[in-house]
C-alpha cells in the first residue's frame, strides 16, 4: 500500500499512465535537481507510462527548457513540454489572429511568439491591439514604465501568461508574473486575463496530445492556487509536494483539496517502489 503524508491510500498511482509535472519547486530549484526526480521519471518509463512537464514559467522557451533539463540528466525533448508560453500562443492565434501584441517579457518569450507567427513589439506603440505580460527575469524600470503607459492609454485586451506570485530560488522566492501584475494593477487599475494554470487548458491539451483519458493522468505540483487548482479544475488526480511553495497546513485548508500530499517527488518514488 502507498500512503501519502496524511496516511491516505495512494495505491492507485501505480495505475496512472500519464504523469504531468510542474517544474520550479517540484522537480528542481533553479539549477539544483531534487533527489528522487530522476528515479521517479525512470520508474514511470519503466512501467510503460509517459511524463510531461507543464510549467507556468514563461521566462524560457521550450528549447531553453530542453537544454536546462537535459543538462540535469533528464531524458526529455520538445514533445515532453507544455508551457504557459505555448498556451498563450494558441490563445492569441485563436482569438487575435494577426494582431500586433505589445510584450513585457524575456527575449526567449518574444522569440517564441515571433517564431509562431505572432506580430510583436516591445516598444511604446499605441497601435498595439493586445498587451501581454510574462514572467520577466530581465525586467527593468523602463519596461514597467512602458507597460504602465500602454495600459493607461489603450483600452485593449490585457493578458498575463500566468498568475504565480513567486518563483522559488536557492534562498527562498522572488516575485513572479502574478506579483508583477499586482504592481501594474496599482499603477493602472487594470487586471489581466490569465492564460496558464489554474485554468485546465494545459492539462486538457496534454491528455489529448498523449491520447490518455483524464482518469489515467496525475498532476504533481508545489503550488495550490495554480498547480493543484488546475488539476482539480481539469478533473485529474493531484499530488501536492511540500518541496516548494505550499506548506502542509495550507494544503489541508485549501478549498481545492489535492488528492494526495507527499513531502517530495522522492517520497512519491519510494511509495511506487513498495510491493
Amino acid at each position: 500500500m502507498i500512503l501519502d503524508h496524511m496516511g491516505r491510500d495512494a495505491s492507485d498511482l501505480k495505475n496512472k499512465t500519464l504523469w504531468l509535472f510542474d517544474m520550479d519547486g517540484t522537480i528542481y530549484e533553479e539549477d539544483r535537481i531534487f533527489d528522487g526526480t530522476l528515479d521517479l521519471l525512470a520508474r514511470i518509463r519503466k512501467d510503460g507510462g509517459r511524463y510531461m512537464f507543464l510549467t507556468n514559467n514563461s521566462s524560457k522557451s521550450v528549447r531553453d527548457y530542453v537544454t536546462k533539463v537535459t543538462a540535469m540528466g533528464i531524458d526529455a525533448d520538445h514533445e515532453d513540454f507544455f508551457t504557459s508560453s505555448q498556451a498563450t500562443v494558441r490563445y492569441l492565434q485563436e482569438n487575435f489572429p494577426g494582431a500586433l501584441v505589445y510584450v513585457q517579457g524575456t527575449r526567449s518569450l518574444v522569440e517564441e511568439l515571433q517564431s509562431s507567427g505572432i506580430r510583436v513589439t516591445e516598444e511604446l506603440d499605441l497601435n498595439a491591439e493586445v498587451i501581454l505580460v510574462g514572467f520577466d527575469t530581465e525586467l527593468t524600470f523602463e519596461k514597467l514604465r512602458r507597460t504602465s503607459e500602454m495600459l493607461t492609454k489603450l483600452d485593449v485586451p490585457y493578458i498575463a501568461t500566468n498568475l504565480d506570485f513567486v518563483c522559488p530560488v536557492s534562498f527562498g522566492f522572488v516575485p513572479d508574473c502574478g506579483s508583477m501584475c499586482i504592481g501594474l494593477k496599482y499603477a493602472t487599475g487594470k487586471e489581466p486575463t490569465v492564460i496558464g494554470k489554474p485554468k485546465p487548458t494545459m492539462i486538457e491539451l496534454a491528455c489529448r496530445k498523449c491520447g490518455v483519458p483524464k482518469e489515467q493522468a496525475v498532476l504533481i505540483g508545489d503550488r495550490l492556487y495554480t498547480d493543484i487548482a488546475s488539476g482539480v479544475n481539469a478533473g485529474v488526480t493531484t499530488i501536492c509536494v511540500l518541496s516548494g511553495e505550499a506548506k502542509l497546513e495550507e494544503a489541508l485548508a485549501y478549498e481545492k483539496q489535492p488528492t494526495f500530499i507527499f513531502d517530495s517527488v522522492k517520497t512519491v518514488f519510494e511509495g511506487l517502489e513498495q510491493n
